[in-house]
């Protein structure tokens, strides 16, 4: 990897950890500068615009969470194995340390759901993916005969994604000491509830 390749990346770490925190609408290639100890100029030339650095922070955040969650998820058996295994990354993402204020990418959501362009359009390719590899672990694990055949994936992934979403509140806004708990109980009924009868 090139030096400047190494201080961008350095940059964009260091950005994803603010917008953690801050929100994209909290970070500035300004504000940016002065916690990395440079130059306003020298962040400018990896993100020419406020959108370029969005994007690229929310780019981050995607590319880490396949690396560190979905991945190594889709490592485990196939069927249950698997679901298990992704609902216990999910759990390791949600307090991991170098993003002090959770994953960027659902405030993201929030902020950007009605504000078309790259940036939310990165969000949406990211949350369709993960409902995508959600639905594909549940087919699976009705392919190996764990689940219901007439299951409706789709409606696994959807309730999925809702236990991830109020798990991210009870964690950071609420700060409830059970929500980790609380996520593991929510993914289990759901796959209680799509089991063979």
């Amino acid at each position: 990897m090139s030096k400047g390749e190494t201080t961008k990346q350095a940059i964009l770490h260091r950005a994803t950890q603010l917008a953690s925190v801050h929100g994209l609408d909290g970070i500035s290639i300004g504000g940016l500068a002065d916690a990395m100890s440079m130059s306003k100029s020298g962040v400018f030339a990896h993100f020419r615009s406020k959108e370029q650095l969005d994007v690229a922070v929310l780019e981050y955040v995607r590319d880490r969470f396949l690396t560190d969650t979905l991945l190594p998820s889709f490592k485990a058996k196939r069927g249950l194995a698997r679901i298990h295994a992704l609902r216990d990354r999910m759990v390791a993402w949600m307090s991991v340390d170098w993003l002090p204020g959770g994953c960027p990418m659902l405030p993201a959501g929030f902020e950007l759901d009605d504000k078309p362009g790259p940036a939310r359009d990165v969000v949406v390719a990211a949350q369709r993916d993960l409902l995508s590899a959600i639905a594909q672990s549940a087919r699976i694990a009705v392919e190996e005969g764990e689940l219901d055949p007439a299951l409706d994936v789709d409606q696994f992934a959807f309730e999925v994604h809702g236990a991830i979403l109020a798990s991210h509140q009870a964690m950071r806004l609420r700060q409830d000491p059970r929500a980790t708990e609380r996520f593991r109980r929510a993914i289990d009924r759901v796959i209680e509830s799509a089991r063979i009868v």
